[in-house]
């Protein structure tokens, strides 16, 4: 009996193929990354010309729940609208806690923002342990559309190759840590912090997915220079990555 088959793309021969097909489905095509920005672009819109946290918060729920509705009356997956919702969910409950205890409208604005930042710092820290250890984390989404989570490692090349890509994805997470985290605190210390937030709401919408996109573009090209097949093994062993060329 053959092996299932494996889940990637049909036709992906190469890893190349592999990563861009499984990113762009993590991305969700341009679908799903405008369904990302929107919530974001009304909250921030909405915030800075009414200053109103309720009315911002209500007008990027909203929105949200508009495109869920659409996905559902198109029976589409509604995973980037439902992530979108979530994130705002998140970023409410941060405002509402900095209302709570006795931050000004400002101040509110200002938290709805801080989640994201912890998630990249977070994500990254957790993409940099995986290298360090040994284990990128894009081995095991190719592993795991090769057939075998775990075989790449068994090739020190294909783990090189795993490291440099998992680096790629790292490296949007760092740039908006760098550049939200001092717009954060600039803000907190402010006396008007409308021009930091709307620099927040900005740079979230700017680094959101076109950073990713250029990740990606920055991982394809690492890829075309390996050049690194994923070819058939023997019969039932499923598909393996053969050592790429220097």
């Amino acid at each position: 009996m053959t092996s299932p088959a494996p889940s990637g793309p049909v036709g992906a021969d190469t890893v190349e193929a592999v990563v861009r097909s499984q990113l762009s489905k993590a991305l969700g095509g341009k679908r799903g990354m405008l369904e990302a920005a929107v919530p974001t672009i009304a909250f921030t819109v909405t915030f800075l010309t009414t200053d109103s946290l309720r009315n911002a918060l209500v007008l990027s729920v909203s929105t949200a729940l508009v495109l869920l509705v659409i996905r559902l009356v198109q029976r589409s997956t509604v995973q980037f609208v439902v992530n979108s919702l979530i994130g705002i969910a998140i970023g409410a409950l941060f405002a509402y806690r900095s209302l709570q205890g006795g931050g000004d409208a400002d101040d509110s604005a200002l938290a709805y923002f801080l989640p994201g930042i912890v998630y990249n710092a977070g994500y990254a820290v957790v993409l940099l342990f995986s290298v360090v250890v040994g284990w990128p984390v894009v081995g095991f989404m190719v592993g795991s559309v090769a057939g075998d989570p775990t075989a790449w490692h068994d090739d020190r090349q294909v783990v090189r190759l795993c490291r440099n890509l998992t680096l790629m994805l790292v490296l949007p997470c760092v740039i908006r840590v760098a550049v939200q985290l001092p717009l954060y605190l600039a803000g907190q210390a402010a006396d008007d912090a409308g021009r930091m937030i709307a620099a927040l709401g900005v740079s979230k919408i700017v680094m959101g997915w076109p950073l990713q996109v250029a990740a990606l573009l920055g991982m394809v090209w690492l890829l075309a220079r390996n050049h690194t097949p994923v070819a058939e093994a023997a019969e039932g062993s499923g598909p393996v990555l053969l050592r790429g060329e220097e």
